[in-house]
């Protein structure tokens, strides 16, 4: 196989660039031909060209994908026709790579489930899974459009929660850049005016000088062990077993444990739901939500629930045994089980979390605020303070 740089018009006048894998020019000659395209240019080239074979792409693009596969699928566009169409709209490179790829997988036999699973990164299992079992099923715009929503529901959840913790982030930098401005330039000028003054200084302002010499010497060994520390700490968490400490810790903390703890039931109640309405099997749909789930702590639990609803357990059972889910989670799937409307019953608590995660993040928003102005008053606050009382009490005694 080798690779060809091509520049082609298509059907409707537009002039198309790219790079596709091919046994020979005559063959890819032949592949543009089919397609109804005026050829312009086809140029042989190396494994390192413009290529792009790592990158990413946003969810944003996914979902975009999504809904766009669905509307021509429902045109009654066939599979590959509709994939070089979506090839066509793609901005990001390497996306579009990846599209040239699953387009010859198909047009060489491959299902499109079996095409899209060859590349997790664009294509995460929950998406793959959907697909192939839209193919059995042969309701592949339908459950296109289902994959679209939770897409949507899933981007628009990530970036409230995002968007919530930008101010707080923020203002902790500018406190921290302000502090440093402070200990590195400010004290050590007033330090050298109090030194020229004699005198004892009050404890409050000696400690703060003693503190501002002490980063100021060593600033490059605290600087070397805080950098180790967080790539030590980094490396840990990527570790199962500490992965699972770091989840299960902050599962255990104040007021952001909790919120937590909703978003990884909301996640794991919109994935369960979307699965089976999809008509994907419920062991597969556990694996899934399982590795979908963000917690470790969550996902190791559904995990040892599968085990006992393989043998024959209702769901709501070994998921209550867990500890981790609620009451009323364990209980409405229970009555979701009964009455055979699962899938309904947990649409339902994902829209109940969810709207229970919004209204956390805008408490936390709202909690936050006066935490780092009292943050800001104490620590700057204070510095001001300890800086100005030598002066106060010089001012004093001059008054005597």
């Amino acid at each position: 196989m080798a690779l060809f740089l091509y520049v082609v018009k298509n059907r409707e006048g537009k002039i198309i660039k790219g790079v596709l894998e091919a046994e020979t020019q005559e063959k890819l000659i032949e592949h543009f031909h089919k397609e109804g395209c005026i050829i312009i240019s086809i140029t042989q080239t190396k494994a390192k060209a413009k290529l792009k074979t790592k990158g990413k792409i946003k969810q944003d693009e996914l979902v975009v994908f999504s809904r766009q596969f669905t509307t021509l699928i429902e045109s009654g566009i066939p599979i590959v026709d509709c994939l070089l169409i979506l090839k066509q709209q793609i901005q990001n490179s390497y996306f579009k790579n990846v599209m040239d790829v699953i387009l010859k997988d198909v047009k060489e036999g491959s299902s499109l489930s079996s095409a899209l699973s060859k590349h997790p990164k664009v294509f995460p299992e929950i998406y793959v899974s959907m697909v192939e079992a839209a193919e059995a099923s042969g309701s592949l715009s339908e459950i296109l459009d289902r994959l679209a929503i939770y897409l949507e529901k899933s981007n628009a959840l990530r970036k409230k929660i995002t968007s919530a913790m930008y101010y707080p982030v923020i203002v902790v930098l500018l406190a921290s850049l302000i502090t440093s401005f402070l200990v590195f330039k400010i004290i050590p000028t007033f330090k050298g005016i109090y030194e020229s003054l004699g005198g004892k200084l009050p404890i409050f302002t000696q400690m703060l000088i003693n503190f501002s010499d002490f980063l100021r010497q060593n600033i490059i060994i605290i600087s070397g062990v805080f950098f180790l520390i967080v790539i030590g700490f980094q490396r840990y968490i990527t570790t199962p077993k500490g992965k699972k400490k770091y989840h299960k810790f902050l599962l255990r903390l104040p007021i952001f444990g909790e919120l937590i703890r909703k978003i990884a039931i909301a996640k794991f109640a919109r994935t369960f739901s979307t699965l089976i309405k999809s008509g994907v099997p419920i062991i597969k749909c556990l694996e899934i939500v399982a590795k979908t789930s963000g917690n470790k702590v969550l996902e190791e639990a559904v995990l040892q629930s599968k085990k006992f609803i393989q043998e024959g357990q209702p769901i709501s059972i070994p998921l209550e045994n867990t500890g981790i889910f609620p009451p009323m989670v364990t209980r409405m799937i229970a009555i979701g089980e009964k009455t055979g409307k699962l899938e309904e019953m947990l649409s339902k608590i994902a829209q109940f979390y969810e709207e229970q995660t919004d209204a956390a993040v805008a408490g936390l928003s709202s909690l936050i605020e006066p935490v780092i102005i009292l943050f800001l008053g104490v620590v700057i606050g204070g510095i001001v303070v300890a800086l100005f009382l030598p002066i106060i009490k010089v001012t004093e005694l001059l008054g005597k």
